[in-house]
């Protein structure tokens, strides 16, 4: 679902295409929001959970929105949306301009050389083209990444803990996400220390997630990995009913995945990310430029495990493997 809310706005209209976008105001309103910073936000996941998040890691820097500051939220499922959304938002003036994935990263970065903008993406940003130095950025921009390719190397580690006889893993990949290319080397040399063929299907919607299970299932996979993406975040209860449906040992990135039936998860909290993201918000609506504040890295990595899913699929997780677990879903 596309929407376009732009919160301390009280009056919508619905466009064609399924954004929504402010109507009139009175003009008491209008100048009441004049006063206060706005924070532009620029979204492809359209995850309930991250609003929250964000704010309340803008709250931790005294930020509280609709008292001293204004959040303009953009968010599409459409890649090719993103670049009209971020042209949208600039035209309102924001003081700060904010990217939650990797896909709105690039957009919002191409926008602009003068607007402070903060990301949080999975990808590394120097190898993506965001800053030159993760210490000190320089420029407009900075934020928090997950460092997906270390993380993968660790997955497909876990998968083999989990399938010591497995010689051959699945991957959904979205071929629109600018790290696509970059996750799935990373994935087929962790893969390779271990013997394992990798296998890949491209997913760009959700309806194409069944099809590519079946296409993977035709070349024997023993599991799936599922790399990170919007879309996959999106619908991550998809996935979990489809690959228990065709009995398929899954791995994602995101908790969310076993809490609601996934098998297994192994990455950074993307809550405190997002929390990281509003707190480095709030820094530079408090005069702090961005190209000084040395890129995020996760301080919280997180494994994992749904019980109830290894039964139905017929496994046993090893004892080692419980013994490394954050958390165990009973």
């Amino acid at each position: 679902m596309r929407e376009h809310v732009t919160l301390t706005i009280a009056f919508y209209h619905s466009r064609l295409d399924g954004t929504f976008s402010g109507g009139a105001r009175p003009l008491a309103a209008r100048a009441q929001q004049s006063a206060m910073p706005v924070v532009g936000l620029l979204d492809s996941v359209g995850d309930t959970n991250t609003l929250p998040t964000f704010r309340n890691g803008l709250n931790e820097l005294g930020f509280a929105v609709g008292r001293n500051v204004v959040m303009d939220v953009r968010s599409t499922e459409q890649y090719d949306r993103l670049p009209a959304l971020a042209a949208d938002l600039i035209l309102g003036s924001p003081a700060v301009l904010v990217a939650l994935d990797g896909p709105s990263a690039r957009v919002i970065k191409a926008a602009t050389t003068t607007i402070p903008i903060v990301f949080s993406i999975g990808g590394d940003p120097v190898e993506l083209g965001f800053v030159t130095n993760i210490g000190r950025p320089g420029g407009n921009i900075s934020g928090v990444t997950f460092f997906t390719a270390q993380l993968l190397q660790k997955q497909v580690g876990l998968m083999h803990e989990l399938l010591p006889k497995a010689r051959a893993f699945g991957v959904l990949v979205n071929p629109q996400n600018p790290r696509a290319v970059a996750d799935l080397a990373s994935m087929r040399a962790a893969a390779s220390t271990f013997g394992i063929e990798i296998h890949a299907a491209n997913v760009l919607a959700k309806r194409d997630f069944e099809e590519a299970l079946v296409a993977l299932q035709s070349k024997r996979i023993d599991a799936l990995v599922i790399l990170g993406d919007p879309l996959t975040m999106r619908e991550r209860a998809s996935l979990a009913d489809l690959t228990s449906h065709y009995a398929i040992p899954s791995m994602m990135y995101t908790r969310q995945f076993p809490e609601i039936g996934g098998l297994i998860s192994y990455g950074a909290s993307i809550v405190d990310a997002t929390r990281q993201a509003g707190r480095y918000v709030g820094r530079i609506l408090k005069g702090e430029k961005p190209g000084d504040l040395p890129v995020l890295q996760p301080t919280k990595i997180e494994l994992v495990i749904n019980l109830k899913t290894p039964k139905a699929l017929g496994l046993e997780i090893p004892p080692n493997l419980l013994a490394l677990a954050d958390e165990v879903i009973e």
